[in-house]
């Protein structure tokens, strides 16, 4: 059974940058594909980025491409979201999660989660 666990949230400016990391274990790392997603209060869980086996596959939410990087290291099994130039709206409970699906963007069809980690963005 794999497990995740999210670290790196935190309060920060708006402006600022934060970066999230995801540590897998009891399972085969290179073999999922991992994503990043967030929650805020009151609103749906939402897609944010994702990455294939090889990290050549790299896929993001409008609403963060070209601010939030996806990056992961199959070695250290980890999988990182670097995000920059944060912004208020950016303000949610943040979880990785992985899948056995390419290009999928749907919370269902990602099959283990982390317990997520708290970013918060101030004005």
């Amino acid at each position: 059974q794999v497990q995740l666990v999210e670290s790196g949230g935190g309060l920060v400016q708006a402006g600022g940058s934060l970066r999230l990391s995801c540590a897998a274990s009891g399972g085969t790392f290179n073999r999922y594909v991992m994503g990043w997603f967030r929650q805020a209060p009151g609103k749906d869980r939402e897609f944010v980025a994702a990455i294939s086996w090889t990290s050549v596959g790299l896929f993001y939410a409008d609403s963060v491409k070209d601010r939030f990087t996806i990056s992961r290291d199959n070695f250290k099994n980890t999988v990182y979201l670097q995000m920059n130039n944060l912004k208020p709206e950016d303000t949610a409970v943040y979880f990785c999660a992985k899948t056995d699906t390419y290009r999928s963007r749907s919370p269902g069809a990602f099959d283990a989660w982390g317990q997520g980690t708290q970013v918060t963005v101030s004005s």
